[in-house]
């Protein structure tokens, strides 16, 4: 038997998290505005957990956990404000649904954003869990008497999912201190276990060698504790990787929208396993008596009443509050550092690259880099992580197994612990499946969590066309990376660029992807000698957001001028595209997608008076086309043609034949002849 005050501080909050569930349903018309779920079923094994955690632990709960929120010292008032989507919701402020916490207040567990995507947050909780493994593993010290744990909660419905299998296949892999709840009420909506899974999480867990399993009575508030505790116990000394998968009964819709006597035929079966009467029945075990129970009830609906009023008076935010903590602020908004010192020798893009990284990894204990074969045998298919896991060793330097997806929202709970990861996609055709996690985790974690978790973290993304590359190695995502607001994306075209911005995004504390192309990696292709460059100072930091002019005219009177915007390979292909007419071509390469610096464009289209954007993607629906109708919406009245764009062809891959390949993407000629065209228009 458990301690009376524990069964009485349990009874306290499950007795508010079932009084907040009635009232919710008895004021249905007032809280259905937007949409909420409640713990009702799920409260003994949500509690048990919360009463576990340490305001060093890391929680990743999903939408069903207002008991848990109760459990670790969140008020009533404080989840109503998020139920009524109010100004001072101490989460989102009014951005996100109910019980979508995140938090980083210092006397409670903390919680980084995640999305209702279900399942999506295993793989950024997992991320956290491999912080902490790298910490300890480094010597980045706690100061903490007892070690911090990681917390992952989850539906049973959702262990589908296939990125909840990248993170427990790292979990056991790398042996990282998690405990994986899942809660299982043997419903997802209105499918049931029956018609959905294969097996359990329990019995899906045995697949995964080195975590332990475990499955419990979770609607047993006693079993649930003891059981919560032992784990936990276990892995704050053992540092290893737990799955407990606890039976629970849903006594509530699945959510306010979709009501369970719409589809729900066990709802007599489920009230029978309710957990609220079990623990009334162990508080009595214990001594307690009716009228103290009673009492508990009382107070626990009076303070549940008292804070709905008072939530309903709340403020609810205004339109200015829209424009908040999209971003958070950087510190890195001037050059600085010598761009162009003297060398003995230029070095190539790639090599700009590495040593920027290794400059990085030298000075920051805080800094690692893992993907794909970047590890010490082969140090990337690229050669861009060459020799690093040797000088820094395999734990800041590593292979990740091929988990797109695991690569990229890891990085949520590396940021979050205060870390700052450089991963990789091994080339830009392979980044879809990380485009989830990139979306709903990354992109939006310091918008939705109102400011509190900027997401700081270096993606890097071989891009582009070289060397009869074919269908899966030669893709340009650009268009599909700049309509995901909420991260910074560099396109840099030379060795000094990529290493400034490399260096401006590690110092930036929100998510960057950094778009490098292979063809001028080592500057192989014919005509891209300029991408070398005689290496930048250490020092040498670049600001996103401030293009760069790399062929300057004045304004002509009697001779056509144009003013070409591009990135990447497209600027070399401009510069040897003009170089008898340098005079009448000016060439704007962008360096970064977003930001956009648009007053270095608009002004050099003022100046010129026609405009190409030129791209390597194919040109429909692409950025380039929608950079173009920019131009035109901001300088029509200056222009003296329409802004014209040329890309590769709209076909639906880049072919592996070199004819076929060379026909579909852009060269030099063909630039050419397009800015002889725009000039004689």
């Amino acid at each position: 038997m458990l301690d009376k005050k524990i069964l009485e501080k349990a009874f306290t909050t499950m007795a508010t998290a079932k009084a907040m569930a009635t009232l919710y349903e008895d004021n249905f018309k007032i809280v259905s505005k937007y949409v909420h779920a409640t713990s009702r079923g799920h409260e003994a094994i949500q509690i048990a957990m919360a009463m576990q955690l340490l305001p060093q632990d890391y929680a990743f709960p999903y939408y069903r956990d207002d008991a848990m929120m109760l459990g670790i010292g969140m008020q009533p008032y404080d989840l109503m404000l998020q139920l009524m989507a109010k100004k001072d919701d101490p989460f989102s402020g009014g951005r996100t649904y109910y019980c979508h916490p995140s938090l980083k207040d210092a006397d409670k567990p903390k919680i980084p954003h995640q999305s209702s995507a279900t399942g999506m947050q295993a793989i950024p909780a997992t991320g956290a869990a491999m912080g902490f493994w790298y910490k300890e593993n480094i010597g980045i010290q706690d100061t903490t008497q007892e070690k911090p744990i990681v917390v992952c909660s989850l539906g049973d419905a959702s262990v589908t999912e296939g990125e909840i299998a990248e993170a427990l296949q790292m979990a056991a892999l790398k042996q990282l201190p998690i405990l994986y709840l899942v809660q299982d009420n043997g419903w997802d909506i209105s499918a049931n276990a029956a018609e959905t899974r294969a097996q359990n999480a329990f019995e899906y867990a045995k697949g995964f060698h080195g975590i332990e399993a475990i499955s419990i009575d979770g609607a047993n508030f006693t079993e649930s504790y003891l059981a919560v505790q032992k784990v936990v116990k276990t892995i704050r000394e053992e540092r290893r990787p737990f799955l407990v998968h606890a039976k629970v009964p849903l006594l509530n819709h699945h959510t306010s929208g979709v009501r369970m006597e719409w589809y729900r035929d066990d709802l007599e079966e489920a009230k029978s396993r309710d957990p609220y009467p079990v623990l009334i029945q162990q508080l009595k075990d214990k001594g307690f008596s009716d009228s103290q129970i009673n009492e508990i009830e009382k107070n626990a609906i009076a303070k549940v009443k008292a804070d709905f009023e008072k939530a309903q008076l709340a403020e609810d935010p205004t339109p200015e509050d829209l424009f908040t903590h999209d971003f958070a602020p950087t510190p890195i908004t001037e050059e600085v550092g010598e761009r162009n010192p003297e060398r003995e020798d230029k070095v190539v893009m790639v090599d700009c690259a590495l040593f920027a990284v290794e400059e990085l990894m030298k000075k920051h204990k805080e800094c690692l880099l893992y993907g794909q074969d970047v590890g010490g045998r082969l140090g990337g298919v690229f050669r861009e992580a060459a020799t690093l896991a040797q000088k820094f060793g395999d734990e800041r330097v590593f292979n990740t197994p091929i988990q797109e997806a695991f690569i990229v929202g890891s990085t949520v709970g590396m940021s979050a612990v205060g870390l700052k990861p450089i991963v990789e996609v091994q080339f830009a055709d392979y980044i879809w499946p990380g485009l989830n996690q990139l979306f709903t985790e990354v992109s939006r974690s310091c918008y939705l969590s109102n400011g509190k978790w900027p997401v700081s973290m270096i993606l890097r993304v071989p891009i582009g066309a070289y060397g009869s590359g074919g269908p899966y190695h030669s893709s340009s995502v650009e268009s599909v990376l700049t309509n995901i607001r909420g991260i910074k994306i560099a396109y840099p075209s030379n060795g000094a660029d990529l290493k400034g911005l490399l260096k401006a995004a590690y110092y930036d504390p929100n998510p960057v992807v950094i778009l490098e192309h292979k063809g001028l990696y080592w500057s192989k292709v014919k005509g891209t000698d300029a991408a070398r460059v005689n290496e930048p100072s250490e020092d040498y930091i670049l600001p996103f957001g401030k293009a760069n002019i790399v062929q300057e005219i004045w304004e002509q009177e009697t001779e056509e001028t144009i003013t070409v915007i591009t990135y990447g390979m497209g600027v070399h292909w401009a510069l040897n595209a003009s170089e008898k007419i340098k005079n009448q071509v000016e060439i704007i390469d962008l360096r970064t997608l977003y930001p956009l610096d648009t007053e270095t464009i608009f002004k050099s289209v003022k100046k010129a008076k026609k405009c190409l954007v030129v791209t390597e993607e194919p040109t429909n629906n692409s950025f380039a086309r929608s950079l173009a109708g920019l131009i035109q919406e901001n300088c029509f009245k200056y222009l003296d043609a329409p802004v014209m764009v040329i890309g590769s062809e709209n076909m639906p891959a880049i072919p592996l034949n070199s004819t076929l390949e060379f026909t579909m993407i852009p060269n030099v000629d063909k630039v050419r002849l397009k800015i002889e065209e725009l000039l004689k228009y």
